[in-house]
């Protein structure tokens, strides 16, 4: 071995003795799940939908018959089992712990469904959020799963970079919003998939406009839309855009996402397919 090594056998030209292969850091599922397709539902910034798309999603694929689980991965910030009106908390078993069922039949894991009241602060560092999340893989019995869908916190940081690392993630689904400063973040979530060889499936634009109740007439209230432009620029071949509904938003309150129809997703779901 060279003096000069800095054990980065991926990043060396030279074929020493030493030479290694680079480590996987995959994590085995829980012996009593078969997950057959892992999807990320990620954004680089907070506040512009990714809990309402994986929601919308899950729904979605939930009517065409597939059987689907949500991971809530913002362990901080969890808000999956209110959108669909869980309140009962997560079961243990001897295989592991049991998810919550919604009524459409989305298994469900997250913080919330642990905590005694669903507005007590998850005060973590890093590493101990980073494993709440390994163990949503190895500990929860996910049984026989079409599609588990991991809504991820905001950003690049531990979290993400936890499930693209430990997870055999599939690909991963974007969500922005219109505002133009919004592509340079979309740029580093997308960049980071492209920098761990994860496939970027699709872009979602959400509160991409208003449809005025009385002349149909959409509106762009938050900027005209960057969707196109964004896909374009970052090869993404599957886009959507979800308008700006108030009935969207009761429902999610009323703890009935499973209720929403979502036409608009569609090229979403088929290219997650």
């Amino acid at each position: 071995m060279s003096e000069e090594c800095n054990d980065s056998c991926k990043a060396c030209g030279k074929d020493c003795g030493e030479r290694r292969e680079p480590q996987s850091f995959l994590e085995a599922q829980n012996p009593a799940s078969n997950v057959k397709r892992v999807i990320g539902i990620v954004s680089g910034k907070g506040g512009v939908g990714k809990s309402l798309v994986t929601s919308l999603l899950a729904a979605a694929l939930a009517r065409q018959g597939k059987r689907v689980g949500i991971m809530d991965a913002d362990i901080t910030g969890p808000s999956i089992p209110r959108m669909f009106g869980i309140q009962d908390k997560a079961q243990g078993s001897p295989d592991g712990l049991l998810p919550a069922v919604a009524a459409d039949g989305t298994k469900i894991i997250s913080t919330n469904l642990l905590l005694e009241n669903e507005t007590d602060p998850v005060i973590w560092r890093g590493p101990m959020i980073a494993g709440v999340v390994k163990q949503f893989w190895t500990d929860v019995v996910w049984g026989e799963l079409d599609y588990l869908l991991v809504d991820m916190p905001p950003g690049t940081g531990d979290v993400p970079l936890t499930v693209f690392q430990s997870l055999p993630v599939d690909g991963i689904v974007v969500v922005t919003s219109p505002q133009e400063i919004v592509g340079m973040i979309v740029g580093k979530a997308v960049n980071m998939a492209h920098s761990l060889n994860i496939p970027v499936l699709g872009l979602v634009e959400n509160m991409a406009y208003f449809v005025c109740p009385n002349c149909d007439e959409r509106h762009y209230i938050f900027g005209e839309s960057q969707v196109d432009i964004l896909a374009q620029e970052y090869s993404i071949a599957a886009t959507a855009q979800i308008p700006t509904n108030p009935n969207i938003a009761a429902l999610c309150d009323a703890g009935h996402v499973d209720e929403v129809e979502s036409p608009w997703l569609q090229n979403i779901v088929v290219a997650i397919a």
